[in-house]
């Protein structure tokens, strides 16, 4: 399958989840993720906001901010297809943007350079579990990690896990993936 229609299948499934389905899945995959030793100990993390159907990660979000952690959220300029991480303290600082996605406010919020960020979780509609993975098309986080050396994880559902996808000569893969199920650590994989 090309990544279209890999990414067209897999939506279609996530359409289909419950509000409830949608809820529980996300906090399982989100308690996983915080048991992470990448992620405690990381003083920044770098997140999308999401939004469905991805996994929720506004609680995890709050969950960094009470636990003392910096969120850096990005901001996309369609200009030139790049985006850059800013601070967020704050749901107040973040506007609706195009697709309705949420973005930081510049006037509000500050930049961040990418060696600040501890951990990155990289967003994506199917994974491979070679870690390797297909976005929503855009190609923003492609070119970020292109110079992005710090550690990552992605969060998705279970069904958003394929055994293969295509991969490009640019694509990179994620360091591990957490879903509502388990963790496929990508460090002694194969690529």
């Amino acid at each position: 399958m090309d990544k279209k229609t890999q990414r067209n299948h897999v939506l279609t499934m996530l359409s289909q989840m419950t509000a409830d389905q949608y809820n529980s899945k996300s906090q399982a995959v989100i308690n996983r993720l915080m048991k992470d030793p990448v992620f405690l100990s990381a003083k920044t993390v770098g997140l999308t906001i999401s939004a469905f159907p991805e996994v929720d990660t506004l609680a995890l979000i709050e969950n960094c901010w009470a636990a003392g952690k910096k969120i850096a959220a990005p901001k996309c300029h369609s200009a030139n297809r790049v985006m850059d991480f800013r601070i967020i303290e704050c749901f107040d600082q973040l506007e609706t943007v195009y697709m309705k996605l949420k973005e930081p406010i510049v006037t509000k919020t500050s930049y961040i350079k990418p060696e600040q960020i501890d951990l990155l979780i990289v967003p994506g509609v199917v994974f491979s579990k070679q870690g390797f993975r297909i976005g929503f098309g855009g190609g923003y986080y492609d070119r970020f990690l292109a110079n992005y050396t710090g550690n990552t994880r992605s969060v998705a559902f279970d069904c958003q896990i394929a055994e293969e996808i295509p991969v490009e000569e640019h694509d990179l893969p994620v360091g591990g993936i957490y879903t509502e199920s388990g963790f496929i650590d990508l460090k002694a994989v194969d690529r």
